[in-house]
């Protein structure tokens, strides 16, 4: 995606030395520049709501892949603590493979090569990451109240068969966030970046480049 973006100027924040969504916001802010934009995808747009509830005036433009607003439902945070009792036991490489079905396109799941890499990114996160990961999305707020002061112009894809993002999430933040565009990727999951990497790299770039020098 780097690549595909054309070689602009970026970090990626560490999201993964921390156990709250604010400690991450405060990290990803100590080490980017004055004025930035933000393509966060998931629980990186859990830390892109917090980055705007405390440097609005920071944020540029705003991208949203694969995310929502809300804090977890008790449902949502009895399955993470089912994973972390997993983990725990170390059982790691059993909460992968139980996640790769609402991760990907049902179509993809027989994907050899896309499965390695997932794979391969959940063996690069490691267990007691993805356990801090699992605690800082549990604690998160709600950020639906937050909306309406989201001022940037905002890009919000989700993928079709996205198996934890609904669609109403999305509509959501499209009508609380003023003038946001939702684009809808036909034929993809949860992982947008992985599974269709050029189309959302055109969108990206058309996006961003819509906003000139930040």
């Amino acid at each position: 995606m780097i690549a595909a973006l054309g070689g602009q100027p970026h970090q990626i924040p560490d999201h993964g030395s921390d156990d709250t969504i604010a400690g991450m916001a405060a990290r990803a802010l100590a080490t980017a520049p004055p004025r930035f934009c933000v393509a966060a995808h998931a629980m990186g747009g859990f830390v892109a709501f917090e980055i705007l509830r405390r440097a609005p005036e920071r944020v540029a433009r705003l991208a949203l892949l694969g995310t929502l607003a809300p804090s977890d439902t008790p449902a949502q945070t009895e399955r993470r603590l089912g994973y972390a009792r997993l983990v725990e036991a170390g059982r790691f490489d059993q909460v992968v493979e139980e996640r790769i079905p609402i991760l990907l396109h049902p179509e993809r799941r027989g994907d050899a090569a896309l499965l390695a890499k997932v794979r391969r990114m959940a063996q690069e996160t490691g267990a007691e990451r993805f356990l801090r990961q699992q605690r800082a999305v549990m604690s998160r707020p709600d950020s639906r109240p937050d909306l309406p002061k989201i001022r940037v112009p905002t890009l919000i894809l989700w993928g079709r068969q996205d198996g934890i993002a609904a669609l109403e999430h999305q509509r959501e933040m499209e009508r609380g966030i003023a003038g946001a565009r939702l684009e809808i990727v036909e034929e993809c999951g949860h992982l947008l970046t992985l599974e269709r990497p050029e189309h959302v790299a055109l969108l990206l770039r058309g996006w961003f480049a819509a906003g000139g020098p930040a």
